[in-house]
């Protein structure tokens, strides 16, 4: 690249001759060359005088030694300007390998056809939606999921033996961080969980983010869920990439749920075709993560799981990756995971099996394998610790310990409320398309009663002659939401908390070798370092788990029907179907980015510029999570991210 003309850059391009860069004024062009900068990274002799920072030392440390104004391979227009308050000036550049005498004749018409552009299109997704504050939000939930689309590039074989153009790296860094993922080699447009501050995909984020992007661009949410079980993303072992800082690390086992809602969705997006060569291409892979789940996260082979981290910030009372007293955790959330997780892969089989019957014998894997998880949930073990505590009416983890004691750890958390997310529905007809499912069930059942009469609403029609499976029966659901819908306990104005607010007043306290950890309702960001950084699942509302909810309990409604209802807020008098619970918890997630009656936006935390300047008050952050008191967005600031699935409960029908 090298200044030529006085109002455009030359540069020579292997494809593309006469390419020149136009631009506005009179700024200093500084160049330097797309080199790394050796001598600060690795203390070795850089290639070059002028490295691939240069330009940033320049600007931000007037550091002139650090670019050639002559020519190089990166380039940067310095422009030095005083704008006075309330103005605004503006920059125009135009890259274009056409010889050009007036470059920015007509500049602005292609901004207004892209514009055009893309109020049809979301003319078209949103025509049935009348509010236009919900259109707003919604459109820019998913603009921001577009815009964290990100190439991401990372060869772990290469990052650990080093690059051929650089210097070696440490040895040490052999035996680090994801030295055992050898096989990742990722080289693919990504959905970031926010490309600004968190440029990697993360498993659970992105499964998330795929039911967003099944409304507006399916394909490339089906693209996204395969990626993720390639052989070059999924280890050998079977396992799925966590996040770029530790891929061995465990995140909710949410894969197949997502491969099947997008596939839904396409489904009526399509009129009713649905993609059956993505679905049995997701599945084939996921037969593999699921058994790698089986043999590695089950540690007892009693069917009781111990995912660890669990993607959920150290929701517990220690660190649930490190447990005190060489003991392990029989987690409620883990368990409840992978029951969810059979049902999820059992409604897949009776779908591929429409078309290949031999799937029916792999949804009655599933359909067995669920049965003994939710048994296991109610009996761990040879002396029958329960998960489910009479006294309390809630789920909670349980430490064994080395000597073989069991401790349940009472700590009112989502953790036990994950279990609502293990609930499927099936259909009269889909019994009947799928008679040699229907005959084992039937058998099994039979053999099996202690299991069907535990867990399962089975022997019980349903609304229209449908059939529920689930690990909870009537008498706990509603023991779980009388919890739930507490607004002293989980329920803010703005979603289910993380943490009930019972532990604001009532901190859970454990101790072990003379170690006492605590467990305290925290509406925001942590107030102490634990450990080793914070633990944001202590009281803020999360979407992705919230959005679970809604959709469980919309399930639960598809069984029970208008008839079971539920007193909605606990305390209130007032009795609610599921249906409709569903849609006040929704109404509640979208108001934290509604004007209110003072013109603020609660997610906005009464920040007057964000409120009220005509500049900001109309643009919405989609933050991390959010305040369980006020509603005010936290942790990253423009994440869309998962929070982006409130473009998903802003239906059209929604009045």
């Amino acid at each position: 690249i090298k200044k030529s003309g006085k109002d455009f850059l030359d540069i020579d391009h292997k494809d593309l001759k006469d390419l020149k860069l136009f631009y506005d004024g009179d700024p200093e062009i500084i160049f330097c060359e797309n080199e790394t900068n050796f001598e600060k990274l690795y203390e070795v002799k850089n290639k070059s005088s002028f490295c691939k920072d240069g330009i940033n030392d320049f600007v931000v440390n007037d550091k002139n030694s650090s670019v050639n104004f002559e020519k190089g391979t990166k380039a940067g227009l310095n422009y030095k300007q005083t704008i006075q308050a309330g103005k605004s000036i503006e920059i125009r550049l135009r890259l274009t390998n056409k010889t050009n005498k007036s470059p920015f004749e007509k500049f602005d018409e292609p901004f207004q056809e892209k514009i055009e552009e893309a109020d049809n299109f979301y003319s078209d997704i949103q025509k049935n939606i009348k509010d236009n504050e919900l259109k707003n939000i919604q459109r820019q939930a998913f603009a921001g999921m577009l815009w964290n689309k990100q190439f991401y590039y990372y060869d772990v074989r290469q990052w650990l033996n080093g690059d051929p153009a650089q210097p070696t790296p440490p040895p040490e860094r052999k035996h680090g961080r994801n030295s055992d993922w050898m096989h990742l080699n990722n080289f693919d447009i990504v959905s970031m969980p926010d490309k600004w501050e968190y440029p990697w995909y993360a498993s659970w984020d992105l499964a998330s983010h795929c039911i967003v992007f099944a409304m507006i661009d399916a394909e490339f949410a089906k693209h996204q869920l395969i990626h993720l079980t390639r052989e070059w993303y999924m280890h050998p072992n079977g396992q799925l990439p966590a996040y770029e800082w530790n891929f061995s690390d465990v995140n909710p086992p949410v894969h197949a749920y997502a491969a099947w809602r997008v596939y839904k969705i396409d489904q009526k997006n399509n009129n009713g075709k649905g993609d059956v060569k993505f679905l049995e291409s997701v599945f084939h892979k996921l037969l593999l993560n699921f058994t790698w789940w089986v043999n590695r996260k089950d540690a007892d082979n009693h069917n009781i799981f111990q995912g660890g981290f669990l993607g959920l910030d150290n929701i517990g009372v220690f660190d649930r990756d490190q447990n005190p007293e060489d003991g392990h955790i029989e987690q409620a959330d883990g368990t409840a995971w992978m029951a969810t997780y059979c049902l999820n892969m059992m409604r897949i089989s009776l779908e591929l099996s429409k078309e290949n019957t031999t799937y029916q014998d792999l949804a009655t894997k599933f359909f067995e394998h669920f049965l003994y998880i939710a048994n296991a949930m109610f009996k761990i073990g040879p002396d029958g610790i329960n998960m489910w505590d009479e006294e309390d009416e809630f789920y909670y983890d349980v430490l064994h310990t080395s000597d073989d004691k069991h401790d349940k750890l009472k700590v009112r958390s989502m953790v036990g409320l994950i279990p609502l997310f293990a609930v499927e529905v099936l259909e009269p007809e889909v019994m009947d398309s799928c008679p040699e499912f229907a005959a084992r069930l039937e058998w099994f059942l039979n053999y099996r009663k202690d299991l069907a009469g535990l867990v399962s609403h089975w022997e019980v029609k349903g609304q229209g002659e449908s059939r529920l499976l689930s690990l909870l029966r009537g008498h706990r659901m509603k023991s779980l939401l009388k919890r739930m819908l507490d607004e002293d306990e989980f329920l803010s104005d703005y979603g289910v908390r993380a943490l009930s607010k019972y532990h604001l007043k009532n901190p859970y306290v454990f101790k072990s070798d003379g170690q006492e950890f605590k467990v305290k309702y925290t509406p925001g960001d942590s107030d102490s370092s634990l450990f080793g950084g914070n633990s944001n699942w202590r009281g803020p509302v999360w979407f992705p788990v919230n959005f679970l909810i809604i959709e469980s309990l919309q399930r639960f409604h598809h069984y029970y029907g208008d008839d079971f209802k539920v007193e909605y807020p606990t305390g209130s008098g007032e009795f609610l179907t599921l249906r409709d619970i569903s849609e006040r918890l929704t109404e509640r997630l979208i108001k934290l980015f509604l004007v209110d009656e003072n013109g603020n936006r609660p997610n906005n935390g009464g920040v007057e510029k964000f409120n009220k300047d005509k500049y900001f008050k109309n643009y919405i952050l989609f933050h991390e999570y959010f305040h369980g008191d006020n509603g005010s967005g936290l942790g990253a600031s423009h994440q869309t991210g998962w929070t982006g699935l409130v473009a998903k409960l802003i239906l059209p029908e929604r009045k």
